[in-house]
């Protein structure tokens, strides 16, 4: 715990502050920079354990033939060409998503497209899907062997090109069959609120349609979908109907939310900037609805991966009781530090204690162990 305390304590107060006076795209380039020369060598990789890693056999799962060392994932969005596989175990991580991949590359929007909040917490973020295209992603990972579980995350390219139904079924399908046999699992990213013609396959007929067109591609992959913040319990309710016809295991709950009026947001810091979704502390309440809504509704059907606004263990297990088999993150990592893993995977585990609990699937859902789960859905 000391020496957590020390990397804690150099976070703040040395390496954050130096940090946030440069863009936070051009930050972000060079982390990357660094992760991936870390990844390269060895004795790098156990040195970073090391430091920041922890393990215990309670948060070990088996969740649809994937082994998880623990439940705490990098979220889709930092990684997004593949390039820190190697080193990201060695934080801590105990799965990640890369991603979002489309089907063509894809240049993003113009910058400035990443702005700090720091009253609020918050990330805003308008890359409008930057990528190099599922082909390269798949030239990346192809045979590779990974320490830990990989998600693929899959969207539409952000371009007027994928406009119609036809053509922005045809992008996820490409993307989809390219890496079909590439990570541990797939997510369908429908709620990227960053891309040209919006979010056109949270529509129910939409998605229906493109769900029905992923169903053909020949995949062993456990499938996901990544969901809006911002959905109405009727609109979620409709998915999840449409979701019994396909072949869907998952959701995940959330993306980035809209809405300026956010109470967690400092309009000062807002204020005149009408481009982009909000990561961080604003998602945090949205993301706990939704998944306490999938769990209570549809119960063990569907495995839910949590993500939004996890800065603390405290975080993190309020998603896990409310239904949340694993969790995902990455503002809150920016904020607080790298060490933020494995403080999360060692707080999990005392709270699991505090309340009983000898192993992390006992707590999943606990919030509502005395209401009837998985009721028949409209």
């Amino acid at each position: 715990m000391h020496a957590t305390r020390f990397l804690r304590s150099g976070y703040r107060t040395v390496v954050k502050p130096i940090l946030f006076r440069h863009d936070p795209e051009e930050v972000h380039e060079r982390m990357v920079r660094v992760g991936v020369f870390l990844g390269r060598h060895p004795t790098a990789r156990a040195l970073t354990s090391a430091m920041f890693a922890y393990r215990h056999p309670a948060l070990e799962q088996e969740i649809l033939g994937i082994r998880f060392r623990n439940p705490v994932g990098l979220a889709a969005g930092f990684d997004k060409n593949a390039q820190l596989v190697n080193i990201l175990p060695s934080v801590g991580f105990g799965f990640e998503e890369i991603g979002s991949v489309t089907g063509e590359p894809c240049p993003g929007n113009p910058k400035p497209r990443v702005w700090r909040l720091p009253q609020s917490k918050a990330l805003l973020v308008y890359y409008g899907l930057m990528n190099d295209g599922c082909i390269a992603a798949a030239k990346r990972l192809q045979g590779k062997k990974f320490i830990f579980p990989i998600g693929t995350s899959i969207a539409k390219t952000n371009s007027p090109h994928t406009l119609s139904l036809e053509a922005g079924i045809a992008d996820y399908v490409k993307a989809a069959r390219t890496l079909a046999d590439i990570g541990d699992y797939l997510t369908v990213n429908i709620s990227c609120p960053n891309a040209y013609g919006g979010e056109p396959f949270t529509d129910p007929m939409r998605f229906d349609a493109l769900m029905a067109a992923l169903d053909e591609v020949q995949t062993q992959k456990p499938v996901f979908i990544k969901l809006p913040a911002e959905i109405t319990v009727e609109h979620m309710d409709a998915l999840l109907d449409i979701a019994g016809r396909h072949r869907i295991h998952g959701w995940i709950p959330s993306n980035l939310v809209k809405d300026r009026n956010n109470p967690h947001l400092a309009p000062s810091e807002i204020q005149g900037k009408d481009h982009g979704g909000i990561s961080g502390v604003p998602v945090r309440e949205p993301s706990n609805e939704i998944i306490s809504h999938i769990y209570r509704r549809a119960g063990k059907r569907y495995l839910i991966i949590g993500c939004g606004g996890i800065f603390s263990a405290e975080d993190a297990y309020e998603k896990i009781i409310r239904g949340a088999s694993l969790v995902q993150l990455i503002t809150g990592m920016i904020f607080e530090g790298p060490q933020l893993i494995g403080e999360i995977n060692r707080g999990v585990t005392a709270l699991l204690r505090r309340d009983g609990f000898s192993h992390i699937s006992q707590a999943i859902g606990s919030k509502y162990a005395n209401e009837p789960i998985d009721s028949p859905l409209p």
